[in-house]
C-alpha cells in the first residue's frame, strides 16, 4: 500500500498502528518488522489525516474572538487595552479593516497571540 485511498483503510491503517505501539520502543532495533511497519503506516496514517481532516490555520478574527472570551474581555475593554477606539476594534473583528503594524503587535503581545497568525502569513 502506497497511499490510504479511503476510510476503510485509514480505520484499518490505524487500528494496527495501535497494536504496534506496544510491541515497539525505543529499544526496538530499526530493521525489526514491528518497528519497520509501524513507521510505514503511521506515514501513511499521516497522510491521509493532513489531506482529510486537515484543520488549517485559524483567522485573525476567530483566536481574537476565543481569546476576547477566555480573558472575559469585551470589545470596549480591548479597545481600551490597545489603545484604539472601540469602532476601530469592531472593524478588526468583522474583517472590515486591518490593524496597523504597531497595533497588530500589541494584539499579538497583550492577547498572546502567535504574530504569524496576526499579520496572516
Amino acid at each position: 500500500m502506497t497511499k490510504i485511498e479511503n476510510e476503510q483503510q485509514y480505520e484499518w491503517a490505524v487500528s494496527r498502528v495501535e497494536e504496534l505501539l506496544p510491541l515497539v520502543n525505543d529499544d526496538t532495533p530499526a530493521g525489526d518488522p514491528n518497528s519497520i511497519e509501524l513507521e510505514l503506516l503511521s506515514n501513511l496514517v499521516a497522510d491521509y489525516s493532513d489531506e482529510h481532516f486537515s484543520v488549517g490555520t485559524p483567522s485573525l478574527i476567530d483566536v481574537m474572538i476565543l481569546r476576547l472570551s477566555e480573558m472575559k474581555l469585551t470589545q470596549k475593554g480591548l479597545a481600551e487595552l490597545l489603545g484604539v477606539s472601540p469602532s476601530r476594534v469592531s472593524e478588526y473583528m468583522t474583517g472590515k479593516s486591518e490593524p496597523t503594524l504597531k497595533v497588530a503587535r500589541e494584539i499579538s503581545r497583550k492577547l498572546n497571540i502567535d504574530p504569524a497568525i496576526v499579520l496572516g502569513v
